[in-house]
């Protein structure tokens, strides 16, 4: 099928590809993407029938798959009636909405997956409005009807009010709405009459998703939005192609449309490689409409424009989403530093976070106040505490400061991000809940009954910074059985300073390794962090004070040996279990005088500067107390 169309001096003419589908899923964390993207592939022909498969084969990262969550946007496709359908399996979490905004660009239409049970959350309308904003065309599935709390009819009318609510056209509006279980398989397009595979998945992808159109026969035209690594061709660059086609061995030209006055750097393609299934495949060429990865471009970023040298036209890429928090990394100067790690020095610091930049384009990267220090700014806790995570596993050695929240002025103000919080609590704890949102500064937005009436679902606004250390304090607050999710809700003018840590920490006043005996006379001051025979240094965090000051404690200290019996000589030292802190439980703890030593066995808390009038406040409590007694 040819149409021609003109554009101002130039006359090309349209090619439609039946033969091509570009489709994103996208929903909210855990509404199960991944799994139903699995029954995609099973379905698609992706498998041999006695081949062996794993659940969320898409989760292919080692974190992705022990937190249970997708992390990085990535790529496959199946074919259905002689049609390739490519498929990009997004995040959930709000904290990676970085990946959903770039990747939107690559597909013509999504797939709108909401919970049966919880309904559109928080990042169902982040993600729903980028995609409304591309114009791009929705088909809408309620996935888990298996569910035993599944309430569909209510969900299907939040959905109508959601795409009411962020200004979706009539076409939209009218989005074909399916019944699926990801776990089953299955899907039906009524709710009433039960699915047996996903077929009309499958038929409702060919006959509402729009085909890739553009002139197959123009110059080159493709808008990078992800970048890979491989060792052996360096970058890999991955896109759509938007007109003409790409072969291996072809001179082009690398622009920008962000960098209008930036000479076109030319370059030569090496590979060119298409998905199909879980697996990338050489070709010698593609063509307008393909998703394709190529290497060769060794300077190449996302947002880059791969055009022919004859016509180097750049594409406009969507502009992502500022980042809203920041930590300090620097060299790990402990007296520990340089044992466990392989990459301790600020050159290697500093070329691991700048490289991170070309494939995480919400991630922010400036120098420091010194050289050894690097200002990292991110989306949210978790967008940044990954970055650590993966850092440390590769051999890297860090000193991390606590989150900051990133102010900005508006009409002579000072504004600070917010937070729109929603959170599923059951009845019996929604006072200990609101209680404490209260302190926070938060201001509840609403609160409605949830499916059978024993839970409730309330909203927040609240600034960014008040919800450090709250998610531990939460699921405390409601025994484990609460869900909380936020996403980012704009600024607002600052709201004053808020205590959101009332208790001091233990500090390590001598150097050495932890002795039983040592800590069992110094647990009763609070909650421990490390056990018998740990390596610990002056200024090192042990512990937890309960009360709002710090106290310096010798965990190393020994029992010494006597001639005379004593009446405890021979009693057992019982110890309580430390609390052994991960990454994030420390990033929520440390208060702005504290700093996270990260290394790849270790994750240590110490102070900023050691208060060597510690041990002296503390001789003096420890006399006061002695004469109390007498």
């Amino acid at each position: 099928m040819q149409a021609a169309f003109r554009t101002p001096g130039k006359e090309y003419k349209t090619v439609i590809r039946n033969d091509l589908r570009n489709v994103a899923i996208i929903a909210h964390v855990d509404h199960g993407k991944t799994t139903l993207v699995d029954g995609l592939l099973k379905q698609g022909g992706i498998y041999r029938e006695n081949q062996e498969t794993v659940t969320c084969v898409m989760d292919s990262g080692a974190l992705e798959r022990e937190r249970g969550i997708t992390i990085l946007a990535k790529n496959t496709a199946v074919h259905y009636k002689g049609v390739k359908i490519n498929i990009v399996d997004t995040p959930g979490h709000a904290d990676f909405g970085g990946e959903v905004e770039r990747v939107l660009k690559m597909v013509n239409g999504v797939i709108l997956l909401v919970d049966a049970a919880e309904g559109p959350m928080p990042q169902t309308r982040f993600v729903l409005q980028k995609a409304l904003a591309l114009n791009h065309r929705v088909i809408v599935c309620i996935n888990k009807i298996d569910k035993p709390d599944a309430r569909l009819g209510e969900v299907e009318d939040e959905i109508l009010e959601l795409l009411l609510d962020l200004g979706a056209n009539d076409e939209q509006i009218d989005s074909p709405m399916l019944y699926c279980s990801g776990r089953d398989g299955t899907a039906s397009t009524s709710p009433d009459v039960p699915g047996k595979d996903l077929t009309p998945l499958f038929e409702t992808i060919l006959n509402y998703i729009p085909a890739p159109e553009g002139d197959e026969n123009g110059p080159l035209q493709l808008l990078v939005s992800s970048i890979d690594y491989n060792d052996y061709v360096g970058r890999i660059g991955i896109g759509r192609i938007e007109r003409g086609s790409i072969r291996v061995n072809q001179d082009v030209c690398i622009c920008n449309y962000h960098t209008p006055n930036e000479a076109p750097r030319k370059t030569k393609i090496v590979t060119v490689m298409q998905i199909d299934g879980l697996a990338r495949k050489p070709v010698d060429s593609a063509m307008m409409g393909d998703i394709v990865c190529f290497s060769g471009a060794g300077n190449i970023s996302i947002g880059d424009t791969i055009t022919a040298p004859e016509c180097p036209e750049p594409l406009e890429f969507v502009k992502v989403s500022e980042p809203t928090l920041e930590m300090t990394f620097s060299v790990n100067d402990s007296p520990l530093a340089g044992k466990e790690g392989k990459f301790v020095t600020s050159r290697q610091l500093r070329d691991r976070l700048y490289r991170e930049l070309l494939k995480d384009v919400s991630l922010r990267v400036s120098d420091g106040e010194t050289t050894d220090e690097f200002r990292v700014a991110g989306r949210g806790e978790m967008h940044l505490s990954i970055l650590i995570e993966t850092m440390r596993r590769e051999g890297y050695e860090l000193v991390c400061s606590n989150p900051r929240v990133l102010y900005k002025e508006i009409d002579g103000k000072k504004c600070e991000p917010m937070e729109r919080v929603t959170l599923d609590v059951p009845n019996e704890y929604v006072g200990a809940v609101v209680e404490k949102l209260g302190q926070r500064k938060g201001d509840l937005v609403e609160m409605v009954p949830l499916g059978s009436g024993n839970r409730m679902r309330l909203e927040y606004v609240i600034p960014t910074r008040c919800l450090f250390g709250y998610r531990s304090e939460f699921m405390n607050a409601t025994h484990g059985e609460g869900v909380m999710n936020s996403l980012f809700d704009g600024y607002q003018p600052y709201r004053g300073e808020v205590v959101m840590r009332f208790t001091g920490s233990l500090i390590a006043s001598e150097a050495g390794e932890t002795t039983r005996y040592g800590l069992y006379k110094t647990q009763e001051r609070g909650q421990l962090f490390v056990g018998p025979q740990t390596q610990v240094y002056e200024g090192m965090i042990v512990g937890e004070n309960p009360k709002n000051d710090d106290i310096a404690i010798n965990p190393c200290q020994e029992k010494h040996l006597t001639a005379i019996r004593s009446s405890g000589a021979d009693e057992k030292l019982i110890l309580t279990p430390a609390k052994i802190l991960s990454l994030e439980e420390a990033i929520e703890f440390i208060k702005d005088d504290e700093l996270i030593e990260v290394t790849p066995k270790s994750i240590r808390l110490r102070k900023k500067i050691l208060d060597h009038d510690l041990r002296m406040k503390d001789l003096m409590r420890r006399r006061r107390a002695l004469q109390q007694q007498s």
